[in-house]
């Protein structure tokens, strides 16, 4: 399977629902938290403000003359985020186009509190990027499926029944 900017963060998530995911067991459609985000898509779709772009295994959130705009609800899991912006950046600089990163955090209920990062594909982060992808490929190339982790986070993820019932 191709990696996509959702295997990428899922890996940091848990490793257990990037492979998953990756090999293609699904069940997002059962979570409360993935049906609010795709409502809330269709909401900016509907008002004309919905800049979301999909260009091959990428869906881009927003595409400005200088940034490639990732937009998160929190900032629970910025190595997660950074990573999955870093693979859009890689891509695209394979493709040509080069820009920087730019992570902006919708903190509900936090309104003044919103942060953005910058985010830059230097030397450093292409190497962190390129060790997280080859890590990727043994995971989900592996034969079973790895433990639970057994967090509080596991609580609201849309794999929680098929991990503990």
């Amino acid at each position: 399977m191709k990696i996509t900017g959702t295997i990428i963060n899922y890996y940091f998530h848990c490793k257990r629902q990037c492979y998953l995911f990756a090999n293609r067991v699904n069940l997002e459609d059962n979570s409360e938290d993935v049906r609010m985000g795709r409502v809330l898509h269709e909401i900016k779709a509907k008002d004309g403000n919905n800049t979301e772009i999909k260009y091959e295994n990428m869906v881009l959130d927003k595409v400005t003359s200088q940034y490639i705009e990732e937009y998160k609800k929190s900032d629970a899991d910025t190595e997660a985020a950074k990573m999955q912006l870093l693979f859009y950046l890689k891509n695209l600089k394979d493709k040509g186009i080069i820009k920087e990163g730019k992570l902006i955090y919708n903190e509900k209920n936090k309104k003044e509190n919103n942060k953005t990062e910058i985010i830059k594909l230097d030397d450093v982060n292409l190497k962190k990027l390129e060790n997280c992808m080859e890590q990727i490929e043994i995971l989900i190339n592996q034969k079973n499926v790895p433990e639970v982790e057994k967090e509080n986070k596991c609580k609201r993820c849309a794999y929680y029944e098929y991990c503990y019932l």
